[in-house]
């Protein structure tokens, strides 16, 4: 392959964009304390592009009853790939932060239609296609995204977790994600429009981090392993990258971790294996007849971060009793007295 082809190869891959992430180094913070919302427009480990100003219909947070926006001029960016938001927490309690998009259409051949579906994990609409005899049309998708991440601030739990925030698409946890840990399980309901969405896929993965380690022999593939495909967005290309081999296409793809599915109420439990930094993501897509277009699909995310336990139950060991088979500190202390005293005496009576 010649370089310049190369280069431009390399250039689609990473000009064009995927999934929306609201993410931070750590979602346990301390109350007045300096931190970062990330917006990464791309992939959980790596953002590509910006989410420009005058794409967010929302940005806000929620803590303590009260939903405050997000002042536009408040967001900077960094390496011209990074959207974030610099502030300081307020006082202790279960915090919720949101990004609502505005809608964007892209227009897409039938192949790479067809590979972005079964590399981002839409396969009922996939299936849908095959099923009505369409894999050889092209597609005019009408796309937008919604994501949330839930962050702890102090050791009080409040109740703003469960806040709607009225987004077209969006994941609500059914308990405080604070409240669970290492081990456990979290339930999340799935709306749209407001109302429960059954039957609908839903992929759950998550990324230990360097203060990470567990308490439990429960494994699943994580994200360490996850890999990446990219859809067309925001401030750069809007082209899907369509790959030309089969490994190429198996390192895009966005269904690692868990994959499941809601139930009649909207409902999908996800498993918390290990501590780290977790996301729960989906993407729903339907056909349409409005005009000039053949799908929308409405993308949603939730972030938040798992830790292990701390508490008595989770010790087998008491510090305090740790060296009862030593010698007790006091009888030290009486033998080096008692050792010095003689050396006193000794000393003495060479020098008299």
């Amino acid at each position: 392959m010649r370089k310049p082809l190369f280069l431009l190869l390399l250039a689609v891959v990473f000009l064009c964009n995927h999934d929306l992430y609201l993410k931070m180094d750590t979602y346990f913070l301390q109350p007045d304390q300096q931190a970062t919302l990330n917006l990464y427009n791309g992939t959980f480990e790596n953002s590509e592009n910006l989410i420009t100003r005058d794409r967010m219909l929302d940005a806000s947070v929620v803590a303590h009853g009260k939903r405050t926006p997000i002042d536009p001029a408040q967001w900077s960016d960094q390496d011209s790939t990074i959207t974030q938001l610099n502030f300081t927490t307020g006082k202790a309690g279960t915090y919720v932060a949101g990004v609502s998009t505005k809608a964007r259409n892209i227009e897409l051949t039938a192949t790479k239609f067809n590979n972005y579906l079964e590399h981002d994990g839409i396969l009922d609409m996939l299936q849908q296609r095959k099923d009505d005899d369409l894999l050889d049309q092209p597609a005019v998708e009408n796309y937008a995204k919604h994501v949330k991440a839930i962050y702890q601030v102090g050791d009080e739990r409040t109740s703003d977790w469960n806040t709607v925030l009225g987004y077209p698409i969006e994941f609500v946890p059914q308990e405080n994600p604070y409240a669970k840990y290492s081990g456990d399980e979290l339930t999340f309901q799935l709306l749209l429009d407001g109302k429960p969405l059954a039957n609908q896929l839903v992929y759950a993965d998550y990324k230990t981090t360097a203060h990470s380690h567990s308490h439990t022999s429960t494994a699943l593939n994580a994200s360490d392993n996850a890999n990446e495909h990219y859809h067309g967005d925001e401030s750069h290309s809007h082209s899907h990258y369509e790959a030309t081999t089969d490994e190429n296409e198996n390192s895009h793809s966005h269904t690692g971790g868990q994959q499941l599915r809601t139930d009649a109420n909207g409902m999908v439990t996800a498993k918390l294996p290990k501590d780290g930094l977790y996301y729960i993501r989906t993407i729903y897509m339907e056909t349409t007849t409005d005009e000039g277009l053949t799908h929308k699909s409405y993308w949603s995310t939730l972030t938040w971060e798992v830790t292990h336990k701390h508490d008595a139950s989770t010790h087998t060991h008491n510090h305090d009793h740790e060296h009862e088979d030593e010698i007790p500190s006091w009888v030290f202390w009486l033998g080096s007295i008692a050792i010095i005293v003689v050396l006193f005496f000794i000393f003495r009576k060479k020098t008299a």
